[in-house]
């Protein structure tokens, strides 16, 4: 999110140095900055226990490539209960177990995504409408289905990598 007016009086705001943070958007009228920041999100790679992922496609996502579950972070959510309520919510599937990995920055959406491994029990998905469809899959038959150097592809080459 760039600031260009005051979120809390409205005054265009003008870039000040702060700090050794460089310039940043200022309001003279409250005598306080406002630091630029990406939206947050999670993306979680959903594992059952034969070690299979669970992607799906979602057409305004990408036509041609499958992709992690992923969902912005609620105010008042944490990025954990983010990520479980995302796997329950586009797979219908329950969490029994989630470990945070690491976080990427994706410019092209300017957003922060925090990446989690999410354990389930293999089941039947109960899929809401954002998800056009959904597959367990193991990892090679993941890999080539998936967008090359996309976040997903990096969580899914990081877990297996660390079973090898």
């Amino acid at each position: 999110m760039k600031f260009v007016h005051c979120p809390q009086c409205g005054t265009k705001l003008i870039k000040k140095e702060i700090g050794d943070e460089g310039l940043v958007p200022y309001c003279e009228a409250c005598g306080r900055p406002w630091f630029d920041m990406p939206y947050a999100c999670t993306i979680t790679l959903v594992i059952n226990e034969y070690d299979e992922v669970a992607l799906l496609r979602q057409g305004y996502v990408s036509a041609e490539h499958y992709v992690c579950v992923a969902g912005y972070i609620k105010c008042g959510e944490s990025a954990e209960e983010t990520a479980v309520r995302e796997v329950k919510e586009e797979l219908g599937l329950t969490v029994e177990h989630i470990r945070y990995t690491r976080s990427y920055y994706f410019e092209k959406k300017d957003m922060l995504m925090l990446a989690f491994e999410a354990h389930v029990k293999k089941e039947e998905f109960h899929l809401s409408g954002e998800v056009d469809q959904a597959k367990w899959m193991t990892f090679e038959e993941a890999h080539p289905k998936m967008r090359p150097g996309s976040v997903a592809i990096q969580l899914l080459e990081r877990y297996f990598a660390g079973k090898r």
